[in-house]
C-alpha cells in the first residue's frame, strides 16, 4: 500500500478509504511515531487525532498483555506481519475492550519503513448480537403480553359488569365492591405492563433538563441520600423526542440505583456522544449515550439476562415492571437500553439516536 501523504492538501484515494473504514488503522514511522490515525481510531482511543499525533506506541498503546512497540519494531526489522487476538485493551474511563490487533510492515524502495496497525473490536460483534437479542426478547415480550391482555381483559369486562348488576343487592354489595376493585386493579396491572400505547410526542428534548428532572425528583424523595454525581458532556446537542416518556424511562433506572447504593452510597449521571454507532440493525452518524451507574450490590447473575422481562424483579417487594417498561420507552425513540453489573457497580446505558427523524 503507497504511504499516506504527509501534505495536508493532498488526500489520497487510500485515505479517502482509510477514514470511511469502522475498523482503527493506525500507521507508525520508522521511529514507531504515529503520523496517521483515522476516524475510527480516534474513536477507539477517544482522542483526537491533534492530540496523539507523533505519540510514540508504547506511550500509545502500554498493553500489558501486548507489548505492541516492541512487536512493531520486531515487524519492521523481520518484515513479517504478525495478528495478535483477544487482546484486552483498557481505556481512559475505565472500561476495558477486545481488539484483534494486526500488524503489517511497509517497505518502500526509497522511503523509510512504516508500519500499520489495524485493531478491530471482536466484542462489537458480541455487542451487536446481544442488542438485537435484547431487541427480539422485547418485541416477542411485547406481543405475549399484548395476546394475554386481549384474553384476559374480556372475561374481566364481564365479571365487572355482572359484579355491577350484583350490586343492586344490598346484602351483595361489599363483595361486589371488592371484585370491581380487584377487577379495576388488575385492568391497571395489564395497561402498565403494555406500557403507553400511542406514539410519543416529537418535540426538542436536551437530555442534560431531562436528567436534572430526574436528579431533582430523587433529591426531593431521599434527602438523606445517596449522593448524587453529574458526569456531562455539554456538547450534545438537542434532539427531537418525548421529554415526559424520557423522563419516566430514567427515573425507573434511577429509582433502581438508588435502592441500590442506600442512602451512604453513590449515584452517577454520565452523558456521552458516540459516533457511527450502531443500535441493533441501524447505524447511527450520532447516538447519545446516557450511564445511570451505582454503587450498590450487583445484579445477580442468573437474573441480568431477564431483567427486562416482566414481573422480573431482583428486590423484595419490586414488581417487575420498572425496566420492561424503560425499555419500551426508550424503544419507541429507537433506543435502546443495556446493562452490566458486578457488585460495587452496576451500569444501565441508554442509547438513543441523535438524528431527527426527517433531517
Amino acid at each position: 500500500m503507497p504511504m499516506i501523504s504527509d501534505n495536508p492538501q493532498a488526500e489520497p484515494v487510500e485515505k479517502k478509504v482509510l477514514d470511511h473504514l469502522v475498523t482503527a488503522i493506525l500507521l507508525f514511522d520508522s521511529d514507531l511515531c504515529l503520523k496517521y490515525i483515522n476516524p475510527a481510531g480516534e474513536m477507539l482511543f477517544r482522542a483526537s487525532s491533534r492530540h496523539v499525533l507523533g505519540q510514540r506506541a508504547d506511550t500509545l498503546m502500554p498493553w500489558p498483555e501486548c507489548p505492541v512497540a516492541q512487536r512493531l519494531r520486531d515487524a519492521l526489522d523481520t518484515r513479517q506481519p504478525f495478528t495478535e487476538r483477544e487482546v484486552t485493551v483498557p481505556l481512559s474511563d475505565g472500561h476495558t475492550i477486545m481488539v484483534s490487533c494486526t500488524v503489517l510492515p511497509l517497505h518502500q524502495s526509497e522511503a523509510s519503513p512504516e508500519a500499520l496497525v489495524e485493531l478491530c473490536r471482536e466484542d462489537h460483534h458480541l455487542r451487536i448480537v446481544r442488542e438485537k437479542h435484547l431487541l427480539s426478547q422485547h418485541q416477542a415480550t411485547r406481543a405475549l403480553l399484548r395476546g394475554l391482555a386481549h384474553e384476559i381483559k374480556n372475561p374481566l369486562g364481564g365479571l365487572r359488569g355482572a359484579a355491577r348488576l350484583l350490586e343492586q343487592e344490598e346484602s351483595f354489595r361489599e363483595y361486589t365492591r371488592i371484585i370491581v376493585g380487584e377487577v379495576d386493579r388488575l385492568h391497571k396491572l395489564i395497561d402498565r405492563m403494555l406500557g403507553p400505547s400511542l406514539l410519543p410526542r416529537q418535540e426538542r428534548v436536551n437530555i442534560h433538563q431531562v436528567l436534572e428532572h430526574v436528579c431533582g425528583l430523587l433529591a426531593a424523595e431521599h434527602p438523606d441520600g445517596p449522593v448524587i454525581i453529574r458526569d456531562y458532556d455539554p456538547s450534545i446537542p438537542d434532539f427531537k423526542g418525548d421529554p415526559d416518556r424520557l423522563i419516566q424511562a430514567v427515573l425507573n433506572l434511577a429509582g433502581n440505583a438508588v435502592a441500590a447504593s442506600g442512602p451512604d452510597g453513590r449515584v452517577e449521571f454520565r452523558t456521552r456522544v458516540l459516533r457511527c454507532f450502531t443500535i441493533g440493525n441501524k447505524r447511527h452518524r450520532l447516538v447519545v449515550r446516557v450511564e445511570v451507574v451505582d454503587d450498590g450490590e450487583g445484579i445477580s447473575p442468573d437474573l441480568l439476562d431477564r431483567i427486562f422481562f416482566p414481573m422480573v424483579s431482583g428486590r423484595p417487594g419490586g414488581t417487575g415492571l420498572g425496566l420492561p417498561i424503560a425499555q419500551e420507552l426508550v424503544n419507541q425513540h429507537g433506543g435502546l437500553i443495556e446493562c452490566e453489573s458486578r457488585p460495587g457497580k452496576t451500569r444501565f446505558f441508554i442509547y438513543l439516536p441523535l438524528e431527527f427523524p426527517h433531517g
